[in-house]
């Protein structure tokens, strides 16, 4: 077999000076601000779905089930296979289009794609808000779904490109910051739209605002250096790198590292992009946490509550307006989570995050199993409400724990699910792995979004029991097995991977190596 990319990379990791300029922190603004059109859908999707004239105009059949809810079967209202349609539709198409993007983004760059994607978005938004019917809601959603995969494919790979070594984190983390925003923002007015008998239209019209962003913001981006390399405009390059880097930096090592990475890397190409991870050994690791990372963010459950987390706070007794509100508050808490996270990631790096991040998930839904398993449904005090589903302590137990439980995520698997994928692969997989982590987490999140409502049926309270194993699991391999990269060059990540305890068996023992030899 040929052999791997061979990326120059002597001695410790280079620092090529320079500082936060205006320039790379208002691209990575822009860039991150894509996060914004994923997070308004995962807070509008669940909150419209609670409120009554839509579920009337659409899903009548949930009402009657309501009416008709008997003790026993609290779990079990909301389990619609068109309802869950609703929310996962977007997701087939994002997970399509995310690999769709990998080559577009090789041939035109990442600006190109958020452009692309902004506009997509806007389109779906516009479907939707009109729908007169369930087959327009669908469709819409598709769209919603090309903008985001397309954006979501770009941006991340935008961030960790632009910033600076020792600022990655925190910029590449951003993406996070602004879905966290939007999942907020969309709780928000879906609490203000529902005294409106129109209100769902609203909601899902001004999806069209954060595209509008996007679209606009991109149009005054330019591309990154290492994608103008790869695609032969090495002196736009150098002017971008003088731009974004400042006066001070030693722009032309900088350059001449990518271009070596850049020229290692197209000497190696034998077979494609996804021939070449699947099957040397010097990208083991890459293909490894390729699928590994956005698996394992997607099964803490964080996606699947924050769009359904509405419905679930209406299950244990919440009425529709105060379940609303819970939404918001969720979202306030995941995004202040988010926020004091943000200077930490750089500092104590990576790792330090997923540990304490893992343990506080996962005793949060170990105990919200427990008091939905011991409380739902169960025979109320005197003086209660009889139609209450859970004592009014417990039920707001539940929100405090799914509020500790999504800030836990907030501050750690959320911002490094986009963090360590954008800055682990070599360059000439770069698009790929992005490309890889973005449509398996799409899937997945299709997967769970469909089945969750199911699920939460059959398996009542061990739903959240199931996850909290996930998490259990996944915090142990991520301490065993990712090497840490705060601070580290993407030209020099080869380094990291030479000198972990189990990844050095496969990639060259000198540190030398982007993907290694085989």
């Amino acid at each position: 077999m040929a052999g791997g990319v061979v990326v120059p990379s002597d001695g410790p990791a280079a620092d090529y000076g320079g500082g936060l300029t205006l320039s790379v922190f208002m691209s990575c603004l822009v860039a991150a601000s894509g996060g914004l059109i994923f997070g308004y859908d995962i807070g509008i999707s669940g909150g419209v779905s609670a409120m009554e004239p839509f579920l009337r105009r659409f899903f009548p059949h949930i009402l009657r089930r309501m009416a008709e809810a008997q003790k026993g079967n609290e779990y079990c209202i909301y389990d619609s296979q068109a309802l869950s349609a609703f929310t996962s539709s977007l997701y087939v198409a994002a997970a399509a289009a995310s690999l769709v993007a990998s080559r577009v983004t090789g041939a035109l760059g990442r600006q190109a794609i958020m452009l692309m994607g902004g506009a997509l978005f806007f389109a779906g938004a516009a479907l939707t808000a009109a729908a007169v019917n369930l087959a327009m809601i669908i469709v819409g959603r598709m769209l919603l779904g090309f903008g985001i995969g397309f954006t979501n494919q770009a941006a991340p790979l935008f961030l960790a490109e632009m910033s600076p070594p020792r600022w990655r984190g925190a910029l590449t983390a951003g993406i996070q910051f602004f879905l966290t925003l939007g999942i907020l923002i969309a709780n928000l007015i879906n609490y203000a739209a529902a005294r409106h008998s129109w209100g769902w239209r609203l909601s899902l019209g001004l999806a069209g605002a954060p595209a509008v962003v996007i679209f606009v913001g991109a149009l005054f981006l330019t591309d990154t250096p290492s994608s103008l390399v790869m695609r032969g405009h090495a002196d736009r390059a150098r002017a971008a790198l003088a731009r974004v880097r400042g006066a001070s930096a030693d722009v032309d090592a900088e350059l001449s590292d990518i271009s070596r990475a850049v020229d290692a890397t197209r000497q190696s190409e034998d077979g494609g992009a996804f021939r070449r991870m699947a099957t040397r050994r010097g990208y083991r690791p890459h293909l490894v946490f390729a699928v590994a990372v956005p698996v394992f963010t997607q099964l803490t459950g964080v996606i699947v509550l924050s769009f359904f987390s509405p419905l679930v706070f209406r299950t244990v007794g919440f009425g529709s307006n105060a379940a609303l509100m819970g939404a918001v508050i969720l979202g306030a808490a995941n995004l202040a989570a988010q926020i004091l996270s943000t200077p930490i990631i750089d500092r104590y790096g990576r790792k330090v995050l997923f540990a304490a991040g893992g343990v506080q998930m996962m005793v949060c839904q170990a105990a919200i199993a427990w008091i939905m398993g011991a409380k739902l449904g169960k025979q109320q005090q005197s003086g209660e409400a009889a139609a209450a589903a859970m004592a009014r302590p417990y039920a707001v137990a539940v929100l405090v724990l799914t509020c500790l439980h999504s800030a836990g995520f907030g501050a750690s698997w959320g911002p490094l699910g986009w963090v360590v994928p954008s800055e682990i692969f070599p360059v000439d997989i770069r698009s790929l792995g992005q490309a890889m982590n973005v449509s398996i987490s799409l899937g997945l999140a299709f997967v769970q979004t469909q089945s969750f409502l199911a699920m939460l049926c059959r398996f009542k309270y061990a739903t959240f029991a199931y996850y909290a194993a996930w998490v259990a699991v996944m915090t142990v391999f991520i301490a065993i097995f990712l090497p840490e990269t705060k601070g580290v060059p993407l030209e020099s990540m080869g380094t990291v991977w030479a000198k972990h305890w189990y990844w050095k068996r496969f990639v060259n023992g000198d540190g030398k190596s982007g993907a290694a030899l085989t």
